[in-house]
This record gives structure tokens, C-alpha cells and sequence, in this order.
């Protein structure tokens, strides 16, 4: 197909379906025009994906007919029932349905985390190829307590979010290529492995995780669903199973990663609140860890005990059938 010769032989109806589909208010003469124009539009979609699929102009005419159908369908409305069902069933399904893949990256995650922990308390002279003793004594004495209240409690709690949620996505993002993630993973492991060891082997130990565990148990269990999410990703177009193929698997898997990904905005802005008062606050350092700890097991009670009873109920975490590009009519 000459695909120069195409879209000058349509461009005008294309063109006149975009008019009438930015207009508020149509006429019902410009009402049937504008049904018939979205129909041939629609199949000139079907037309160009499947003889000569041209990114740019296949994006074009999918925005174009996505307009044209919210002008004569109507744009869907707010709905806080959708709200709440995203709340309620599909994010915690989302999530529970990803358990294998986070929990793993948890186990591995800790291990290797306690481990640099134990070598650097058994070889303090580790630290000092990271570090000098000038800071090594900064942060021991002063700098890691001081870094939770460096900063105004609502300031810390948009900074920790913005970080955190930054790292998320890297981890939700690279999934697909899967190394990027075992990276990123590889250098918090060792920044936290060799910040507690340090800690330890000065016998700040209870300090360390008396200000990591109010804020860090939520935080990091968000991170590692962000990574075991993108880690699924990656591995669906490695291994899509006998029934799909790697096209669809990857686009299945990526469909939830990003509902998972809305979810986690969430969770990550309550650690960050954890983070930006909590964990900095006047509070016993006992309660602090304590209600950290609660925080913790209430998110995970809630992936477990919601994700489970909407699997149960057979509830989809795919798109709508309106939404997907089967239902496109083809004129």
C-alpha cells in the first residue's frame, strides 16, 4: 500500500472528524456525519495496522478515533465507586497476584542486606574504603539521626516521596529489561548493608534500626513490589506461557505493573508522612517502632485479605471492553 498516497486520499475527512469532535455542540445533520466519519476512520485504523503499520500515523488516527467515540459517546464520567473499587479490589489484586515475585525480591534483598551488615561489623576497616573516619564519626555521632530532621517535617515528606516513588518507577520501568532492576536493588542493599554495619560495629545498632524501622519496613515492602512487579514484566516476554504470546504477555503484565504503580504513589505517601514525622518526631523510641510495625503489617493484611477475596470473586484486573482496541468498530 502506498501509505503517502492513502493519507492524502483521507486526510480531509480526517481532518473534518477532527472538527466535529472538538465541537461541544453539533447539529443532528453534523451528529450523523460525525458517527459515519468515525466509522471510516476506525477502519482506516484496521487498514494502516495491518498492511503498513506506521507508528506515527497509527498514534494519530488512534487519537483521533478515541476522540471521535468520547464526542458521540460521551467522555466517562468521575466516579468515586471507581475510586473505591481500585481501592478495594483491583490494587490489592493487582499486588497479591504478584506475592512470588516481591516476596522473593524481600528474602533476597534482606539477606544480602544483613549480610554486608554482618561483614562489616566483623571488618570495620571495610568502611573505610567508602568512607573516611571523618565521616564515619559524623555519621555515627550525629549526621544519621540528624538527616531525619534536617528538614521541615512537610518538606522531608514531599522530598522521602518524590525519592522514593523515583526509585519505585526505576524499579517498575527497567523490570522489563530485568538487569536495571537487580542494579538498583544491588546499590540500596549495599548502602543500607554498610550504613547499619558501620552503625553496629560503633554499637549504634539500636539507633540504626530504632529510626529505619518506623518509616523503612513500609517503605521498602512499596520498593519491593515495585521491583517484583517489574521483574513479572520482564519475565512474561521471556516466558509467556503455551497459551500466549509474547506481545499479549507483556501487555497483560504491564497492564497491572501500572495499576500497581497508581497504588504505590499511595502507600509511598504514607511512609513519607511515617518518615517526615514520625520517625523524627519526641515520641519513645519503642512506640515509634511500634506503630511502624502495625503500619507494616496493616498493608500487607490488606494486599493479602482483599487481593485474595477479589481473586476469589473472579474480579479482572484488565481494562474495560470499551477501552481496549478489540472493540474499535470496523466499518
Amino acid at each position: 500500500m502506498d501509505l503517502d498516497a492513502y493519507v492524502a486520499e483521507h486526510s480531509a475527512e480526517w481532518r473534518r472528524l477532527d472538527q466535529l469532535a472538538r465541537r461541544r455542540r453539533v447539529t443532528a445533520a453534523e451528529a450523523d456525519e460525525l458517527v459515519a466519519l468515525y466509522q471510516r476512520a476506525a477502519t482506516h485504523l484496521s487498514v494502516v495496522r495491518s498492511r503498513s503499520p506506521d507508528p506515527a500515523l497509527v498514534a494519530r488516527l488512534s487519537g483521533l478515533v478515541l476522540a471521535a467515540r468520547n464526542a458521540i459517546t460521551g467522555a466517562p464520567a468521575f466516579s468515586w465507586s471507581t475510586v473505591g473499587r481500585f481501592f478495594t479490589a483491583t490494587f490489592p489484586l493487582a499486588v497479591y497476584r504478584a506475592w512470588p515475585w516481591w516476596s522473593a525480591v524481600a528474602t533476597s534483598f534482606s539477606i544480602l542486606t544483613f549480610a554486608i551488615m554482618a561483614y562489616v561489623v566483623a571488618h570495620p576497616e571495610v568502611a573505610n574504603l567508602f568512607m573516611d573516619d571523618a565521616a564515619i564519626t559524623r555519621m555515627v555521632q550525629s549526621d544519621f539521626v540528624g538527616y531525619y530532621s534536617e528538614f521541615q517535617s512537610q518538606n522531608s515528606t514531599l522530598r522521602v516521596w518524590t525519592n522514593n516513588a523515583v526509585l519505585t518507577a526505576e524499579c517498575l520501568a527497567g523490570g522489563v529489561l530485568l538487569m536495571p532492576v537487580l542494579v538498583v536493588l544491588f546499590y540500596n542493599a549495599f548502602n543500607v548493608g554498610l550504613s547499619g554495619g558501620v552503625m553496629i560495629a560503633y554499637g549504634r545498632g539500636d539507633v540504626f534500626f530504632g529510626m529505619i524501622i518506623p518509616h523503612g519496613l513500609l517503605e521498602l515492602t512499596a520498593v519491593f513490589v515495585g521491583a517484583g512487579v517489574g521483574l513479572r514484566i520482564g519475565w512474561a516476554w521471556i516466558a509467556p506461557g503455551p497459551l500466549r504470546t509474547r506481545g499479549r504477555a507483556l501487555v497483560e503484565a504491564a497492564r497491572e505493573g501500572m495499576l500497581v504503580a497508581l497504588g504505590l504513589v499511595v502507600v509511598l505517601l504514607v511512609s513519607g508522612l511515617l518518615e517526615g514525622y514520625l520517625t523524627p518526631s519526641s515520641l519513645p523510641m519503642l512506640l515509634k517502632d511500634l506503630i511502624g510495625v502495625v503500619v507494616w503489617a496493616a498493608f500487607l493484611a490488606y494486599v493479602v485479605v482483599l487481593g485474595r477475596a477479589a481473586e476469589l470473586a473472579g474480579v479482572s484486573t484488565d481494562l474495560p471492553e470499551e477501552l481496549t482496541e478489540a472493540s474499535v468498530p470496523v466499518a
